[in-house]
């Protein structure tokens, strides 16, 4: 695998773009945070639970950008959690599963898997659809890790009640996962549509179960713009013209999808607010924070927006017999510019524009707390 002469970013470029998202934690508003999803969130839980189903994550160049080795990150660095919690003065979530590390969690913890459904593995087993499943680890068992390792966070009735009001909880983003496996198993878009009010009902069962564990601030993210993903430009390639939006070279049909589910998930979260009137339940909108640099690439530094910076061969650099990492495969001489990383994850800097995004505005809705 050809790996870049230097994996690193000028230094000013690094000090500009990291300026906006420091945080001063004396005056930080939440003093700890709490992350569920999938592989846009893991921190490493999947690399610590053997990931037989993706073991290139655990070499390089996952990693290479900012930590100079692997950590877990389905990424070249950092992720939106670890730069909301750089933003507001916290440490970055260890993974729940390093436990036996000697990890302390009262600043939070990351319970994310990578791979992980909002649906139970019974849903995706009565369908046939267990062919490519990364985990078990499902949205239900990282929230029922969370009740198992609440009474060490807090020990009273009144102590869990500050703790947890002061507490940011990141409810996914997960669900992509759902239809990343029916797609990639040949189901068709009717097929998949039908299944995404089950999938925003596990998402919204999961932030009411955690407002009734006591958590007040909650932040759901909705789906990414899937038809600008390096694996569907892939998966459904086509002649034709027409299936593509002109602006971007994203797939129509494959983004109106994305835009579904997220109305259904503003639904969904609308009708919580007046059920828990005393929480604050912020949509987190990584489809408007992402679908700006697909747009207007250059705006944001980037040169390349839907090719893998780390792949194979084909006419988006991503092929499943050459994955990042693996025999065949290269990667970029600077990932900073990309903002897809291996075909299906995003870079770093993906990740730090939707993070600016989401913190500064305006794709938080209502608005986070200002972290200084």
């Amino acid at each position: 695998m050809a790996m870049p002469s230097s994996p690193f970013p000028p230094l000013f470029i690094i000090f500009c773009s990291f300026c906006i998202l420091q945080g001063v934690s004396a005056s930080s508003p939440y003093t700890a945070i709490f992350s569920f999803g999938d592989s846009l969130a893991d921190t490493g839980n999947f690399l610590i639970s053997g990931p037989r189903a993706f073991p290139f994550i655990a070499r390089l160049p996952y990693g290479l950008t900012y930590f100079g080795h692997p950590t877990g990150r389905c990424s070249d660095g950092r992720m939106i959690i670890d730069f909301f919690a750089e933003a507001y003065g916290l440490p970055k979530l260890p993974p729940y599963l390093s436990s036996s590390q000697g990890w302390i969690y009262s600043k939070g913890v990351n319970f994310a898997v990578a791979g992980a459904t909002a649906l139970d593995v019974a849903f995706f087993q009565e369908r046939n659809l267990t062919a490519r499943l990364w985990t078990n680890s499902s949205l239900s068992v990282q929230l029922s890790w969370f009740e198992q390792l609440k009474p060490s966070l807090c020990h009273t009735t009144q102590d869990c009640t500050d703790y947890l009001s002061k507490s940011l909880f990141f409810v996914g983003e997960i669900g992509g996962n759902d239809y990343n496996y029916a797609f990639l198993q040949g189901l068709s878009m009717a097929q998949i549509q039908a299944f995404v009010p089950r999938v925003v009902e596990a998402i919204a069962g999961a932030t009411s179960r955690l407002i009734e564990q006591g958590a007040l601030n909650l932040l759901v993210p909705g789906n990414l713009p899937i038809g600008c993903s390096t694996l569907y430009l892939t998966l459904f390639y086509t002649p034709n013209k027409e299936e593509y939006d002109p602006r971007n070279g994203c797939l129509k049909a494959l983004n109106g999808f994305s835009k579904y589910h997220n109305s259904l998930l503003k639904a969904a979260l609308k009708k919580l607010r007046q059920k828990y009137p005393h929480a604050k339940i912020i949509y987190a909108d990584y489809y408007g924070a992402a679908f700006k640099f697909f747009h207007s690439p250059s705006h944001f530094g980037f040169k390349n927006v839907l090719s893998a910076c780390c792949g194979g061969t084909g006419p988006y650099n991503f092929n499943g017999s050459s994955l990042c990492g693996g025999p065949g495969s290269t990667v970029c001489s600077e990932p900073w510019t990309f903002a897809n990383w291996d075909g299906i994850h995003l870079t770093e800097a993906a990740y730090r524009t939707i993070a600016k995004g989401l913190i500064e505005g305006p794709y938080s809705s209502p608005p986070l707390a200002s972290p200084h």
